[in-house]
């Protein structure tokens, strides 16, 4: 019997919103008793939202040169409260087979966090990330720089990251800006600014 993560994710997902979080990502990794569930969550909207307002009022205790954007807002009673309830549900479902045999890890996404749906794409419009294509841009399958968003495609401002003295090899040849089906792309995750 397969693993489901479609099933896991919608699980997940029921018991995130009761929460007041949101599932980033879900990932099932290994074999046998190294088996990992890893589940990426983060403020809904509106904990989001306080937590710009909070941090609009009050930046003491958020980390420094980070946009408040970029933060997730879960602190690790979220994570452990969330895991605690998730966990009891998962195996009284029985939706992972050997479920003696799995560790489950909870945690937030990140400020280096991945990108995975155009809405993320959309949301963080603006912040610097690194993309993987599956084919080769300008001879060139990883890029780094600023990332604008028109609707199912990016646009990287390569600039970006020579104005930051982190140019690329090879990134003198490439123009100074690319736009990438996200169709296109293999993976993405945003670049921290600190």
């Amino acid at each position: 019997m397969a693993v489901s993560l479609d099933a896991i994710r919608s699980l997940a997902e029921r018991i995130a919103m009761r929460h007041g979080l949101e599932v980033v990502e879900v990932e099932f990794t290994g074999a046998g008793k190294a088996r990992a569930l890893r589940i990426f969550v983060e403020k809904d909207a509106a904990g989001r939202e306080a937590l710009k307002k909070h941090a609009l009022e009050d930046s003491a205790g958020l980390p420094s040169g980070v946009p408040v954007e970029a933060l997730s807002g879960v602190t690790h009673e979220d994570c452990a409260t969330f895991a605690q309830d998730f966990g009891t549900v998962l195996d009284v479902e029985d939706l992972i087979p050997g479920s003696a045999e799995y560790t489950l890890e909870v945690s937030s996404p990140g400020i280096e966090r991945n990108l995975y749906r155009p809405a993320d794409y959309q949301r963080f419009s603006g912040f610097l990330v690194e993309v993987k294509t599956f084919q080769p841009i300008n001879g060139l399958k990883k890029l780094t720089g600023r990332m604008t968003t028109s609707g199912e495609t990016i646009t990287l401002d390569l600039s970006a990251v020579k104005a930051k003295g982190r140019k690329k090899q090879g990134a003198e040849a490439a123009p100074e800006t690319v736009t990438i089906p996200i169709t296109e792309i293999e993976w993405a995750h945003l670049v921290a600014e600190i």
